[in-house]
């Protein structure tokens, strides 16, 4: 025959009464609705203390690293992790490969004029015209100088033809008393002179000399210029027609304008604006006993 004793729940403390035969097996307790395992039955039937059962605890759930497919995650974890870090990597070269080839490059460049960068904020020199001779025939050559048909003498820098050689005149200087034009340098050198006398340059500053081909005696003209045979020289007294209109002298500079045909064979001639240095030659220097 079962008997029946009474244990209380380990939660509330509710006494709950059941028989033997119910020992070990599990119950909800009525008041705290909590799950109780029904402790066993005492020996004898006399019961001095009251049993308290056990709350049935739930299973903890497995741990996501004990499945298969955590494991397998945990294994695959690393070997992602190395893949992202190379990819990292080759990025961080590449950006660094475009920046000094490519970026770095025009920032300290900027636009480049010919091989040389220009500074950042600078301005690019512009390039100095290609000066062109003008074209060598009769129409800048008369040995006349009748304003009704003298040609107007161009604003544009000195030119003209030497014993058949057309030039830009690079360089013009008046010194002791002589206006030289000259084009080239060394053995190719070509040039024209033309003598006053020992006259300063501020006595020819602001006036024109005009001379025409039936005056008698004037400024010597001395013509330089080297073909195969060597250096050769001409110079004319007459014969040859002038037009020259000085400038006013200023810093040691005298511009001016020239109109110059000259009666050789070739057809010599000059014609354009000069800007001539003026500068006084240096004395020279006592000599030692």
């Amino acid at each position: 025959m079962m008997s029946e004793f009474k244990y209380a729940c380990p939660v509330c403390g509710q006494h709950i009464k059941c028989d033997s035969s119910q020992a070990g097996t599990v119950m909800d307790c009525p008041t705290c609705f909590q799950k109780i395992t029904v402790p066993q039955a005492p020996e004898g039937e006399d019961q001095k203390f009251i049993l308290t059962g056990s709350k049935v605890v739930d299973k903890m759930p497995a741990r996501a690293a004990d499945t298969p497919a955590a494991a397998a995650s945990a294994h695959r974890f690393p070997g992602m992790l190395v893949v992202a870090l190379i990819l990292v990597f080759m990025g961080t070269v590449a950006a660094a490969i475009y920046w000094v080839t490519i970026i770095h490059p025009r920032q300290t460049a900027g636009p480049a004029q010919g091989t040389n960068a220009v500074a950042a904020g600078a301005k690019p020199k512009s390039a100095k015209p290609v000066l062109v001779a003008p074209p060598a025939n009769d129409s800048n050559w008369m040995l006349v100088l009748d304003t009704n048909t003298l040609p107007a003498i161009p604003e544009a820098p000195l030119a003209g033809r030497i014993h058949g050689q057309d030039f830009i005149v690079e360089r013009a200087a008046f010194q002791n008393g002589s206006l030289t034009f000259r084009w080239g340098r060394g053995g190719n050198e070509l040039s024209a002179a033309i003598s006053f006398g020992p006259v300063p340059p501020e006595e020819l500053s602001g006036k024109t000399i005009n001379v025409t081909t039936n005056a008698e005696k004037a400024a010597r003209v001395t013509l330089h210029w080297k073909d195969e045979n060597g250096g050769q020289k001409a110079a004319f007294d007459a014969g040859y027609v002038l037009r020259l209109e000085f400038g006013p002298l200023a810093k040691d500079r005298l511009r001016g304008k020239i109109y110059l045909c000259l009666p050789d064979a070739e057809k010599s001639y000059l014609a354009g604006a000069f800007n001539a240095d003026a500068r006084k030659p240096k004395p020279k220097s006592p000599a030692k006993k």
